[in-house]
């Protein structure tokens, strides 16, 4: 087993990190416990909690791992016109929660115990997803206010993350995913078209 002093919090901490992803990746997120954690990096359950106030604490940065990495995915998929890069952001969303179905399940599944308010650091992630498709209601409706955009953004991405969560939880066949694609872009072309009549 390894010694505290062989590495420094900071290290224990990225360690900590990155077995709980390994752990909800290949296992699910049911198998995320302090004891499996503290088995797969080779330190003591009290360790985990040197560097983690508790479990929510350590899952929110998992999360905030997560949504950086559905940011950063997003962020590469910003090509052509507003309308045609809306429907990419969403196909590319969907493309993300099927790969990596456990690590996107767990952002939205794990509700907190605890009654704490989401750290400014966090929303700040969470909003880091929206800012795309933000970005690109800004380009279709200029006259929009800046609140009218967010809302009409995020309603829309909270649709797509529905037909997201309800097409993905059985296994699905080349046929069935180009069933959800269809019914994603059928969902992001008529709001378009409303929110563009609208304005």
């Amino acid at each position: 087993m390894a010694r505290r002093s062989e590495h420094s919090l900071e290290e224990i901490k990225a360690m900590v990190l990155d077995a709980a992803e390994t752990i909800v990746i290949e296992e699910g997120f049911s198998a995320l416990k302090a004891r499996n954690i503290a088995r797969e990096i080779g330190y003591t359950v009290g360790s985990i909690y040197m560097v983690f106030t508790n479990m929510a604490d350590l899952i929110l940065h998992i999360n905030a791992r997560t949504l950086d990495a559905i940011a950063a995915q997003l962020e590469q998929a910003q090509d052509g016109s507003a309308e045609e890069s809306i429907e990419t952001l969403t196909l590319t969303y969907l493309s993300y929660a099927r790969q990596h179905f456990d690590r996107w399940r767990t952002v939205f599944d794990y509700r907190r115990l605890d009654s704490a308010e989401i750290p400014g650091w966090y929303q700040e992630k969470i909003d880091s997803v929206f800012a795309p498709v933000e970005a690109r209601f800004a380009q279709l409706t200029p006259e929009l206010t800046d609140a009218d955009r967010k809302r009409a953004a995020r309603a829309l991405w909270c649709g797509v993350h529905g037909i997201c969560v309800l097409s993905l939880t059985e296994p699905q066949t080349k046929a069935d995913i180009k069933e959800i694609e269809a019914t994603i872009v059928l969902l992001v072309r008529n709001f378009m078209r409303g929110w563009v009549a609208h304005a």
